[in-house]
């Protein structure tokens, strides 16, 4: 899975020289919470709504009214957003995007190709491909087990699990000699795969039934 299948494509941005009321309101109407920012078509930095948030004066302020919106009316995007950016290629893994995310502190990313800006990214979009990646919606059994970390271990599960069917596999962890794995199986027999399983030698951790959810 890549970025681009999983970006919003074509966001809405602002340039430098916007005024922050402007982006406020874009964001509020818009039901979004961060816009690129773009000069001459090219990706300078990035606003979020806790970037114009932070901007607006206190409610503690002896400024008037009208001092107020004229401070306010002067304030444009380039004094509040954050550069330079980080950004992502549309061509890179999805768990790219999610590493940079984690390792920056970001909840989205402008996604870059042909170094233009052509999407955004964000910790949403990440968790609906992670629901899709686990298989999440359609049901089954949810099995944990601890799995010998060496070739062919993978292909002994496969072979035990017939004639059910395997529709997601996920790894987390590695200790003594063992990856802890977790499969979503669905199909025929699967009243006896957890008993195949173990008679195969596999070390079942956990077993859940799920039922199959709609979008």
């Amino acid at each position: 899975m890549l970025v681009r299948d999983w970006m919003t494509p074509n966001p809405r941005t602002v340039t430098p020289d916007t005024p922050v009321l402007d982006a406020i309101k874009m964001l509020k109407d818009q039901g979004y919470r961060r816009l690129p920012v773009l000069e001459g078509g090219r990706l300078v930095g990035i606003v979020t709504d806790k970037d114009l948030k932070d901007a607006m004066p206190s409610k503690a302020t002896t400024l008037s009214v009208w001092e107020l919106n004229y401070l306010l009316s002067k304030l444009t995007v380039s004094e509040v957003m954050a550069k330079p950016v980080i950004s992502v290629d549309a061509d890179e893994p999805l768990e790219e995007a999610a590493l940079l995310m984690e390792e920056y502190k970001v909840g989205g990313l402008p996604v870059i190709s042909d170094g233009k800006l052509t999407g955004i990214i964000t910790i949403t979009d990440v968790l609906k491909a992670f629901i899709e990646v686990m298989g999440m919606r359609e049901g089954g059994l949810r099995v944990t087990l601890d799995v010998e970390d060496k070739p062919g271990a993978l292909e002994r599960l496969g072979a035990a699990v017939k004639p059910s069917n395997i529709v997601s596999v996920a790894t987390a962890g590695r200790h003594d000699g063992y990856r802890v794995v977790v499969l979503r199986i669905t199909g025929e027999a699967l009243e006896t795969v957890v008993d195949r399983l173990r008679n195969a030698g596999e070390k079942v951790l956990d077993v859940r039934e799920t039922k199959p959810r709609k979008v």
